[in-house]
């Protein structure tokens, strides 16, 4: 008798000490950023959000009685940064997940990786197909290039009846993408709307008036400027202080406080496709909006809450899955439905880990984003 009570007693030490372990444990989620270089203002938003993200899911518990520990790295928007310190995340840090919270360079550089390692891996809001052609690992929470730029189509032709179209384009994988499947729109489904102007210009370009100067000569209804806060910025400045009133149309890559900073009065009155509507009425939006205002004092964008998104869509998985091995977190994060994010109502993603959203269409007015109207045609948001 007395050795079944020790028996007893001693499994109940091992049982309680167990626990102990696990509740006492963490669970490391990887973030990506460029938190140095041309893209600091996109890095810094995009971590700024996620620790919003991180103190929610800690301050309610954390994962399967595990603190949620955030591991995260500068890439500077480079692609050979992003691959060391992807291996970094894998074999030194041991995560479960990573989210890509950076540029399409990098986040296609190391989705391949991830893949091979059978770690989850989510982009934010990089638009390069390639991300999630790597394997059924890789999900996108943001848009794929090609359906943002059908979208910005469809806005065009649509919804502000544009017949004459200028293209002004970005020289890198980004702005070539949403390029493409704006000229598909067009192509396909504009009618008598036709392109009358298409130019890429440099990275590195500060200097638009030539540009702008010839997209005067052809008198377009519109002008589709793909590009990032600090080119759209200055293109849409350049065209104003030239004169020139027709409508300008960009997308997420210009949802940025900075780009209001940058294009001043000019930025009145143009339009983007993005993935944050800042008057969605849902508390899950307001109460984000003003959290990131408060602890911040800046506006937040489509990057961060893009982050957000992707961090807490993992979180979800790993609940749901109850499990931390990546095929679970996976499988979890694959059937992911109905999902109340930042940037939208998740429906889904498809088969290749493409989300299933409406497209956001904001307008600034009174130097400030707001919505103009939702895109939600399933035959142009679905990829």
């Amino acid at each position: 008798m007395k050795l079944v009570k020790v028996f007893l007693a001693l499994s109940l030490v091992l049982l309680l000490a167990a626990g102990n372990v696990f509740a006492g444990g963490t669970v490391k989620i990887g973030l990506l950023a460029p938190l140095t270089g041309f893209a600091a203002a996109d890095g810094l938003s995009v971590l700024n959000s996620v620790k919003i993200a991180l103190d929610r899911i800690n301050a309610e518990g954390g994962v399967l009685g595990k603190k949620v520990q955030l591991i995260y790295y500068d890439d500077r928007a480079d692609g050979k940064e992003a691959v060391a310190l992807a291996r970094k995340l894998i074999q030194h840090d041991r995560v479960v997940a990573v989210v890509g919270g950076s540029y399409s360079t990098p986040s296609r550089a190391v989705a391949p990786i991830f893949q091979d390692e059978e770690i989850p891996f989510i982009a934010a809001y990089a638009v390069h197909p390639d991300i999630t052609k790597a394997g059924n690992y890789c999900f996108r929470n943001g848009f794929l290039g090609t359906v943002e730029g059908k979208s910005a189509g469809y806005v065009a032709v649509k919804m502000l009846n544009s017949k004459r179209i200028a293209l002004l384009t970005s020289d890198n994988d980004f702005g070539r993408t949403l390029a493409k499947g704006f000229r598909s729109f067009v192509q396909t489904k504009g009618g008598n709307a036709k392109i009358v102007y298409a130019q890429t210009y440099p990275f590195k370009e500060k200097d638009f008036k030539p540009y702008l100067a010839k997209i005067k000569e052809v008198n377009p209804d519109i002008i589709f400027a793909s590009g990032y806060y600090f080119q759209t910025g200055p293109i849409v400045k350049q065209a104003r202080e030239m004169g020139m009133t027709v409508k300008i149309l960009g997308e997420e890559g210009a949802d940025s406080p900075k780009f209001l900073e940058i294009a001043g009065k000019a930025a009145e009155g143009f339009m983007l496709v993005t993935n944050l509507n800042r008057d969605d009425p849902r508390p899950v939006v307001q109460d984000f909006l003003k959290k990131y205002q408060k602890l911040y004092n800046i506006q937040p964008d489509m990057v961060g809450a893009s982050a957000y998104d992707a961090f807490m869509i993992v979180c979800d998985a790993i609940k749901r899955a109850g499990s931390l091995k990546g095929q679970a977190i996976r499988d979890a994060m694959a059937a992911t439905k109905d999902y109340n994010g930042l940037t939208g109502v998740l429906r889904g993603f498809t088969s290749r880990g493409e989300v299933v959203k409406e497209v956001q269409v904001q307008v600034v007015r009174n130097g400030a984003f707001h919505s103009f109207g939702v895109v939600k045609d399933l035959s142009l948001i679905t990829p």
